[in-house]
Parts: structure tokens; sequence; C-alpha cells
């Protein structure tokens, strides 16, 4: 591989990719580790074999589109469920998404490609992606109602974050500005999910709480935050499910679907 300019370039541009490979592919299995296995796998490729993205429209699409190509010889990106560590509330609640409706769902609403796009990743045609969504859609619409607990500091937006988590169908069991009143609420009223800002009041880190709260319980967590790519660097342990702020009602309902979908309780 060359040193040029536009090899140095396209080098750049595919690192600025990977934070958000790394969302979407930890999302799609439901595992860091996991997730972050494939990524690696899809930047050496791309870094090795520039000429396999060059052609694309945007780098984002290319890495995208190369992400998924390489699944296909290599195996499933999907992770299968483990029902019996499910219990049988909670796994009533579960969607039954088939693959390639989550991928659809997952590249328009938590990664925001159009519908052409993301037929293009997924290598199928463009009515088949959009018959994909709908249906994936709908299948968010049969999610049952779980406890979910939310951990926000500032007033306005949590109201309208519990708001949306309500018009999902879900049952909100509290809301906390503080570690410890996140952490009492946890142990209070144990929710199915826990969805998580990154800076709470004051010193206070929606992440300590949820390590404490994880020392009490295995909940699967949603963090949100505005700078995504400062949780998705690969280097370290971080969360399985990041969404950005602002976010729209479908991309969080489509977050607790997956997150309850992928994580074993």
């Amino acid at each position: 591989m060359s040193n040029g300019p536009a090899t140095k370039k396209l080098s750049e541009a595919i690192t600025k990719t990977l934070p958000f490979l790394r969302r979407y592919a930890r999302a799609v299995t439901g595992s860091q580790q996991r997730g972050d296995e494939w990524v690696r796998l899809c930047a050496e490729v791309a870094v090795a074999q520039p000429d396999l993205i060059e052609g694309a429209e945007d780098t984002k699409l290319g890495v995208f589109a190369l992400f998924h190509r390489l699944q296909q010889p290599f195996g499933s990106l999907e992770q299968q469920s483990d029902a019996a560590g499910v219990s049988g509330r909670l796994k009533e609640s579960l969607t039954e998404m088939a693959p390639l409706q989550r991928q659809v769902l997952l590249l328009t609403v938590l990664e925001g490609f159009t519908v052409p796009d993301a037929a293009h990743i997924l290598g199928i045609d463009v009515d088949k992606a959009e018959r994909s969504l709908l249906e994936a859609r709908r299948e968010l619409q049969r999610v049952a109602s779980v406890r979910v607990l939310v951990i926000e500091d500032e007033a306005v937006i949590a109201l309208d974050v519990a708001d949306i988590v309500r018009n999902a169908g879900h049952e909100v069991v509290g809301i906390a500005a503080t570690e410890k009143t996140a952490v009492e609420l946890a142990k209070k009223h144990s929710p199915h999910l826990v969805l998580a800002d990154i800076q709470l009041r004051g010193s206070d880190s929606g992440i300590s709480a949820v390590k404490e709260i994880m020392q009490a319980m295995t909940v699967p967590v949603i963090f949100v935050t505005g700078y995504p790519e400062r949780l998705l660097t690969g280097t370290q342990l971080e969360p399985a499910f990041v969404i950005s702020k602002p976010f729209d009602p479908d991309l969080l309902r489509a977050a607790i679907a997956q997150a309850l979908d992928t994580v074993s309780i």
C-alpha cells in the first residue's frame, strides 16, 4: 500500500468512521467484544486494500458496505440469544425481529443512512430494504412493557425521555439525577433496562452509577451522550449500546428493543 496523500486522506477518513461502525456492530451483536472484533477485521482489510472502498460515494458508506461483505464468508454478526438466561416475564417482551430487519432498522435509525444506502450496504434491492424496515417498525410495536430506569440530570431532557419511553409502551420506574439516587431506585425497582446519560449533576457520572448498579444486578444499559465517539474508541471497557443526543423516538424505541433482545438477563 502506498503512502501518498490520497492514501493518507483515505486512511484518516476510515479512522473517523470507526467509532460509528463500532456503535453499529455492538448494537447488532449486543456485545462490545464481539462487535469490536468485527470492526478490527474490517479496519485491517480497509487499510490493506483501500480499493475495496475507494469507489464508494463516501467513506462511511464504503466502510459499512465492506463490513457486511466481510461477514458473509466468516459467519453471521447475529448472536444467538440465550433463552435459558432470560426470565419468563422478560422473554415475553423480546422482539422476534429477523436479522435483516434489525440491520436495516439500525442502519437507518441509529446510523442515519437512507434506505437506498442501507440496501447498498447489505447487498439487497431497495424494495426489500423498505419492506424489512416496515416489518421492523411493526415488530417494535409488539414489544411488551418493561420497567425502565432513567438516569438524567437535566430535568427537561429527563421528562422528554420519560415521555418517549412511556409512549413506546414501557413503564418508567424512576428518574435519577445523581449516582446515589440511581443506585437506590435500581435496588428498589429492579428495572429491566437502564437508560443513562454520561454526565450527571456536579461530578457524578452515569457510568459510575451503572457500574454500581451492575454489582447488584445484571441489566441491559443504553448510554446517551452528545459525544458518542468518546465512548467508542475500542481501547477500554465501553458500553455495547450508545445513542447520540438529540435523538428521535424511533431511535430510542429501536435501541430499547435491541438492548432487550440481545442481552441475557
